[in-house]
């Protein structure tokens, strides 16, 4: 009679290419070198006698034994988890690393600054921010390379729980040196009229301008005379400043540009903007101890 077996290791190294998709990103994720990686899923295949993994290109996928396999690798490896996670609750542990992603804005302008207060009251946490845009943010927490994320714009996946934290005001960034700088507002007709900088798709701030401006009647942000797509507010205001176009940006982004008198801040006629920034997590995963305090932190600051 056949039998099969193999380490919990190799069964960890599987479940991580799977769910990645590359044998480089998995050996990242498990702190191994890549043909290490490479050995282990030989050695797992030869274990059970069969392969498990299909490579097509750059992507790897599972075969239908793969499948059957990585459905009994996720239960096991959640079962691990929740026993780690009790025993450290049972023993009282706070430490380690809090994985953590943020959008743009809340990324780069507001949590640095928060991160260090929760570090002064939990010098034993380290915390990991990984910034990107909030589509990204919340693909990473859905598939568990981030323990929590605070994005732009409310998710609506059915895995996700979000909590809102704090209130952002939209406002329309332009040089010093502009027309428009010595007025207070412009009109619609004028914003479609000027040349303009969009944020990148999967950005928290473009959603939020595509629903204003169709709110407003108007095509989204097809109505637009669009310059050039940035992925960060840094490029967008450095392409403001150099005459690019000008672009909707948070005030918080802009802030430090408002005050030396680099750039003003504009409304639009009609269009009153604003957005809150929510915490995300994913409800079918356990906080850990220390995500457990980073959260608490969060909500608590959000309500002072």
């Amino acid at each position: 009679m056949l039998t099969i077996d193999f380490s919990f290791r190799e069964l960890e190294v599987f479940f991580k290419v799977v769910e990645l998709g590359s044998f480089s990103k998995a050996a990242e994720a498990v702190f191994l070198v890549q043909a290490s990686v490479s050995e282990r899923i030989a050695s797992l295949e030869k274990k059970i006698g069969t392969r498990l993994l299909d490579r097509l290109g750059r992507n790897v996928i599972p075969t239908a034994a793969g499948e059957l396999l990585h459905k009994h690798a996720t239960l096991l490896l959640e079962m691990k988890e929740t026993a780690q996670l009790e025993m450290e609750r049972f023993l009282g542990l706070e430490q380690g690393e809090i994985s953590m992603g943020g959008s743009t804005i809340p990324g780069e302008y507001i949590l640095p600054a928060l991160i260090g207060r929760f570090n002064k009251k939990y010098p034993h946490l380290s915390v990991r921010l990984k910034i990107a845009d909030s589509s990204e943010i919340e693909n990473r927490v859905l598939a568990g390379q981030l323990e929590i994320g605070v994005i732009g714009s409310k998710s609506t996946h059915p895995n996700i729980l979000s909590q809102k934290l704090w209130e952002d005001e939209l406002v329309l960034a332009v040089p010093v040196d502009h027309p428009f700088a010595r007025r207070k507002s412009v009109s619609l007709k004028e914003l479609g009229e000027t040349p303009f900088i969009l944020r990148e798709e999967g950005s928290g701030t473009l959603k939020i301008l595509e629903t204003y401006l169709r709110d407003s009647g108007e095509d989204g942000t097809n109505a637009l005379q669009v310059s050039a797509r940035f992925g960060s507010s840094t490029a967008v205001k450095e392409g403001i400043k150099s005459g690019l176009g000008l672009s909707i940006l948070s005030a918080r982004a802009i802030d430090t540009e408002l005050k030396i008198g680099i750039l003003k801040a504009l409304k639009v006629k009609g269009l009153s903007m604003s957005r809150n920034f929510f915490l995300i997590r994913n409800k079918l995963r356990i906080a850990s101890p220390s995500c457990q305090a980073m959260l608490n932190f969060l909500l608590t600051t959000a309500r002072e």
